[in-house]
């Protein structure tokens, strides 16, 4: 009995050993086939930058992408859930289905050519602010990697890419998510260009963005003013009303509103005046609370000054749902990625990008060489907003940030613009797409994972539902960005 435990033993010792190696070759084969294709997709990632176009109007880029994933053997599904420049890229059959989001929409105004200081390529064109020229092309470049792998070692499964557009603001993805494009899939992976490199398990604000235009009668300012019905006093009435709405709300929450049409002339009392607004929240649930409050606040101006109102909803966007079984996965292939060093020429645009930002951010080079460690999501931390989330309450889903900005470097901005174009942001796109790659293969190997993503998922999930306030039956806006 004594020489049957040792026995025993032995051989469970020499199956996780067994494991344990096979699981160190595929990482390393990964990483070695994201390297033989990085040239191609770096240059994807140059011609998306120099493209720079806006939500739904991503054609070149879009057409680029599916391009190159059917030239890597993919099939590819155009112009799905009604919108022209959505797709998803297969590969395999069965179970698991692992997929990995891809994003490609640039920012109005931040055009801006690949230097350390202010200097548009176009003057108030659209540019990579975001770095979401990086975002599509990694994550091309990570399925395409993975894809080799697959085919390779004769590993069942089925990997998707989704050409999602309209990220920023536009809510791509609700509408893929509606026209059931996520029903079959699994996990999720995605990954976003930063200042370090991450794993982002959860957080993003819900967010609600939305045109309130109020109708009323057109009257002389001055001779008949008691005949008109100010559609600008009702704007006022309900900005007074949202300002006394912050009191009463989480600290987290971030309400912001500009006046897009006060009216046509001073002398006449404005007819038709529009604010837009968006509302933000870390949870979608408490954000759906506040969304009522603000709409009576808007109904209660309407009714003050006896004018019509009419809401219209832009985009909405989900807080991510973490998931912890995927984080910690996610977490050791990043670390077993690593970050990168500067060359010297990248360390001296870096330092001279950096006169352009606060004082406090000169000299801070180190993120770029370090991945940051797992940290729980701080629901009062300043954050963004992203229609992954939606994704995310749908699919377990799990996310990285990869170092594609030059330290202190915020997004939204120039200098990321100009960090995205360059071999930094070239370089953390790489990061990314090894630590994708690494953690899909991990997926496809081990049902057990896929398993623990999904009670993971149910566990996160319980006692929530899933809802977004843009109406059911609202077509994906085209033309939102050309107002």
């Amino acid at each position: 009995m004594r020489f049957l435990s040792v026995s025993l033993v032995t051989g469970v010792f020499a199956f996780f050993a067994c494991n344990l190696h096979a699981a160190e070759n595929a990482h390393q084969q990964l990483e070695h086939l994201v390297d033989q294709h990085s040239a191609e997709y770096i240059d994807t990632s140059k011609q998306i930058w120099q493209y720079a176009e806006l939500g739904y109007h991503e054609d070149r880029s879009s057409a680029l992408l599916q391009r190159d994933l059917k030239a890597a053997g993919f099939t590819v599904q155009s112009g799905v859930a009604d919108e022209p420049t959505g797709f998803v890229a297969s590969y395999g059959q069965g179970k698991p289905l692992i997929a990995i989001l891809g994003e490609f929409d640039a920012l109005p105004g931040l055009s801006q050519a690949p230097v350390p200081d202010r200097s548009p390529v176009v003057p108030s064109a659209p540019g990579h602010g975001c770095g979401h020229n990086l975002l599509g092309s990694g994550a091309a470049l990570a399925v395409v990697a993975v894809k080799d792998y697959m085919e390779k070692n004769h590993v069942a499964g089925t990997l998707r890419y989704y050409g999602t557009p309209a990220e920023e603001g536009g809510s791509g993805k609700i509408y893929m998510i509606r026209a059931g494009l996520f029903k079959d899939v699994d996990v999720v992976l995605h990954w976003h260009p930063s200042n370090a490199n991450s794993v982002a398990n959860g957080g993003a604000l819900a967010v609600v963005s939305a045109k309130f235009t109020f109708h009323g009668v057109a009257a002389h300012a001055a001779l008949s003013p008691d005949r008109g019905r100010s559609a600008l006093d009702a704007i006022m009435l309900m900005g007074n009303g949202l300002e006394f709405l912050r009191e009463h709300v989480p600290s987290n929450t971030r309400i912001h509103y500009i006046i897009t049409n006060g009216g046509a002339a001073v002398n006449i009392v404005p007819d038709t005046a529009t604010m837009e607004l968006m509302v933000r929240s870390p949870s979608l649930t408490t954000l759906d609370g506040i969304w009522k409050r603000i709409l009576k606040i808007a109904q209660g101006a309407g009714l003050m000054t006896e004018t019509t109102l009419e809401t219209k909803i832009d985009s909405t966007d989900a807080n991510i749902i973490p998931n912890d079984a995927l984080a910690h996965v996610a977490q050791k292939d990043l670390e077993e990625v690593g970050g990168y060093h500067y060359t010297a020429e990248e360390e001296h645009f870096a330092q001279n990008l950096q006169k352009s930002l606060p004082p406090e951010y000169a000299g801070n080079l180190d993120s770029t060489a370090s991945v940051l460690p797992l940290r729980p999501i701080d629901p009062n931390a300043p954050s963004a907003s992203t229609d992954v989330g939606d994704v995310s309450w749908n699919v377990p889903t799990i996310g990285f940030g990869a170092a594609t900005f030059v330290p202190g470097v915020a997004a939204h901005s120039w200098q990321a613009t100009a960090c995205a174009g360059m071999s930094i942001g070239q370089r953390g796109m790489l990061v990314a797409a090894k630590a994708l790659a690494l953690t899909a293969s991990d997926l496809f190997a081990d049902s057990k994972l896929v398993e623990a993503a999904k009670a993971d998922f149910e566990k996160q999930m319980k006692g929530k539902t899933y809802t977004s306030q843009i109406p059911a039956d609202q077509k994906a806006p085209l033309d939102y960005r050309k107002n």
